[in-house]
Parts: C-alpha cells; structure tokens; sequence
C-alpha cells in the first residue's frame, strides 16, 4: 500500500466516523445514503383503494364494461370499413398485453384486499371471543345467583306444598259438611 492510499483509507475513516457509521460491522450492512427520492405512500388509503377496485373487479357492471371494450376493439381490427385505422391485426396481440398488464396490476391489488379483510376478520373473531367469554361469564353469575336463590327458598314453601295443604284443607271441610248433612 502506498502513502497516498493509505493517507486516503485514513481520511475516509476519520469521515466515517465523523459521519458516525459503526466500523465493526461490514460495509453491506452500514446503512447507504440512497440517490433515490423516498415516496410516501398513505398505506391506509392505498389499501383502502384496492379494496374499492377489488370490489369492482367483482362486479357485473365491471364485466359488461369489460366485454363492450373487447368486442369494440376486435369489431373496429376485422371489420373491412375499419381497414385504414387498424392497430392491432388478428392475433390481436396488443389486446393480450393489454390484459395481460391487467392481470399483473389486479392480482396483487385482490390479494392485498384479502389479507387486508383477513386482518379484520382476525380482529372481529378476536372480539366475538372476548364477548362470549364475557357472556360465559355473565351467565356463570346468573346461575350461582339462581343456585343461591333455590337454596334460599327452600326454607318457604313451595306450591307444591301449598297446593296439597289446600287439596286436604278442601277435602276435611267436604267431609264435615257430608257429616253436617
């Protein structure tokens, strides 16, 4: 190593350090200032506007729109009055990229609204449970309440046994009225 080199290795550490980059871990890992420009992206609206298009997707209107446009495209490439503006001949290969570029942007546009719906189902069932343990819970209570109440209401009487005491009492007052007779 000459001098200069190692006179410039110097100076580049010094600025690293200055620089406050850590030494000990290798140079793949220190963190690079980036030439791009950093985009902010609201992932909240983008997810909600996947999930608008998504839905569309699933549509009929979506469908029909879809068909019109495909017939009006193969309709204006075969027809013979259409001759002198055709841009995209039989095999109508401008149409297959066309889908197919659509295809590329949906499907991770669709799966992004699935795991999206995903996340809030995990959160509604998370919340279903805490209810029905609450539930559980509630109705727990209630029947130690009821248990507690039978228990209390042993020592009174029951209908039962108001009813059977009327039933002899009627009985006895029949009979002496048969032997007042």
């Amino acid at each position: 190593m000459t001098a200069q080199e190692n006179e410039r290795t110097h100076r580049r550490r010094r600025a690293e350090l200055a620089e406050g980059l850590r030494l000990d871990q290798p140079k793949a890992l220190r963190p690079r200032p980036s030439l791009r420009p950093r985009m902010k992206v609201d992932v909240e609206k983008f997810g909600q506007a996947s999930e608008d298009l998504a839905r569309f997707f699933g549509t009929a209107q979506y469908l029909v729109i879809q068909t019109a446009i495909v017939i009006v495209w193969i309709a204006l490439n075969i027809l013979v009055v259409t001759r002198g503006i055709r841009w995209d001949p039989y095999p109508f290969i401008l149409l297959n990229l066309a889908f197919s570029t659509q295809a590329a942007y949906a499907a991770p546009l669709i799966l992004l609204a699935q795991n999206r719906q995903a996340d809030r189902d995990k959160v509604q069932a998370e919340q279903d449970r805490s209810r029905d343990e609450q539930n559980i819970a509630n109705t727990e209570y209630l029947l130690r309440e009821v248990a507690s109440l039978r228990l209390a209401v042993n020592d009174v009487a029951t209908r039962d046994f108001l009813r059977s005491e009327l039933q002899s009492l009627f009985k006895e007052l029949d009979q002496a009225r048969a032997e007042d007779r």
